[in-house]
């Protein structure tokens, strides 16, 4: 393997520890005593920025040698991901803006997945990203983590709410 992708990978390890610190020390914490909705719109607000995987489709900011297959894969997935945060934030706080929000990160997570899949098929190599390399070294781990804490907050404001019906049927029962 060459040095470039041993360095590429060590700075994709070490934002990843980086960021899973950040989210446990810091964006948990400040998420914690929020409703999930309101927890829910920053981390939305973050990955609204996704457009910029489009960056993998301009020349002269990646290589030309950059393999087609990951750019495009990549940059529409990732204009797909941002499209559907922007339309979970709207539609938030009702259901539906909670079913969009688990529809983003649903795709957002398996968009993530998949341009590590078709970078590893295409045989990328660190130096064809050019000036788009920060985007899988820094942020791309940053989405990873925060995916995770959508699921979290998701799957907590599913157990609130199967709880909070469970209460009134036995409220009901009980009258």
């Amino acid at each position: 393997m060459p040095q470039q992708m041993i360095l590429f990978f060590v700075s994709i390890a070490f934002s990843l520890i980086v960021w899973s610190v950040v989210a446990v020390r810091y964006i948990g914490p400040a998420l914690r005593d929020r409703t999930p909705v309101e927890a829910l719109r920053p981390l939305l607000m973050l990955h609204s920025f996704r457009f910029i995987g489009l960056a993998f489709m301009v020349p002269g900011v990646v290589s030309p040698d950059l393999p087609s297959a990951f750019a495009h894969a990549a940059a529409y997935g990732d204009i797909i991901a941002a499209g559907l945060a922007l339309v979970s934030l709207l539609l938030l706080p009702g259901t539906a803006g909670i079913a969009a929000a688990w529809i983003f990160n649903v795709w957002g997570t398996a968009d993530l997945l998949n341009a590590f899949y078709q970078a590893n098929r295409a045989g990328l190599l660190a130096g064809q990203l050019g000036a788009a390399f920060f985007l899988p070294t820094l942020i791309v781990p940053l989405l990873l983590i925060t995916h995770v804490v959508v699921f979290r907050i998701l799957v907590k404001h599913q157990r609130e709410v199967w709880v909070g019906q469970g209460s009134a049927r036995v409220g009901r029962l009980a009258n």
